[in-house]
This record gives C-alpha cells, sequence and structure tokens, in this order.
C-alpha cells in the first residue's frame, strides 16, 4: 500500500498507516463520473457488511462540499470518503481512469485491482474480497 495522508471532509487526517491490520479497499472516484457514481450505492453495501472501504475524491475543485453533498444526497452511509486534492493516488495508481479501485489485504499487499465500474455486490466482488479477507490472515 502506498504512503498517504488525506483529508476527510470533516478537517480530519487518515494515513496509510492507520489501515495496518486490516483488509481495506480504496475508490478513486469524482462526483462528475458517471460509472463512480452508478458504482457508490454497491461500495456503500461492501462497507456496510464490515469491510473497509475509503472513496477517495478526485474532483479538484470544490472538493469539501462537492463530497458532503454528494454523501448526503445519495444516503451513504457506510463508506469513508476522503479527498485528495492533488490527486496524488490518482498518479500513483497510475491507471488515468475513473473508477479505480484496489483491494489490500490486511498486510498491505494489493490483492486485487478493478479499473471501470464494478458491482460490488456480485460473486467477483465476492471472490476478491474473500482474498483479501483470508489472504491477511
Amino acid at each position: 500500500m502506498p504512503a498517504f495522508a488525506l483529508a476527510t471532509p470533516e478537517g480530519g487526517k487518515i494515513n496509510a498507516k492507520d489501515l495496518a491490520g486490516k483488509p481495506v479497499l480504496i475508490n478513486l472516484w469524482a462526483t462528475w463520473c458517471g460509472p463512480c457514481v452508478v458504482e457508490m450505492p454497491t461500495l456503500d453495501k461492501l462497507a456496510a457488511g464490515g469491510l473497509r472501504v475509503l472513496t477517495v475524491s478526485q474532483d479538484t475543485t470544490g472538493q469539501v462540499d462537492k463530497v458532503k453533498g454528494f454523501k448526503a444526497e445519495h444516503g451513504l452511509a457506510h463508506v469513508q470518503m476522503l479527498l485528495d486534492p492533488d490527486n496524488d493516488l490518482s498518479f500513483h495508481y497510475g491507471t488515468g481512469v475513473l473508477p479505480t479501485t484496489v483491494v489490500y489485504d490486511a498486510k498491505g499487499k494489493e490483492v486485487g485491482r478493478v479499473v471501470g465500474a464494478f458491482d460490488w455486490t456480485g460473486a467477483d466482488a465476492a471472490a476478491l474480497i474473500k482474498a483479501a479477507t483470508q489472504g491477511g490472515a
């Protein structure tokens, strides 16, 4: 997992080291990205099941208001939304495509990557999450 320090819309910070010891899914998205908007409710359902899901906004202006508004408008109660105003994670992952999602096991090892929209409630997602949760045990 890359080293990072990202802000929450409420003004807090999350560091990569804060995630040690548990599987995590990191999703790069933007409020203007149609496939991201479609995918977000499936990520929220996944997070409701107990997996730590971090959605990292790649909006470049007005992130705080856009992210807070998006979360409220779409009733997203379980995903944790973070801000990446300089798009550092996007440059790190190097896909140039939103959404991009990377799944890590509890040891911080990447176990899967999905570029483009994905149904996180489907069988393929379940297999990827199983690899993350069992691979890092």
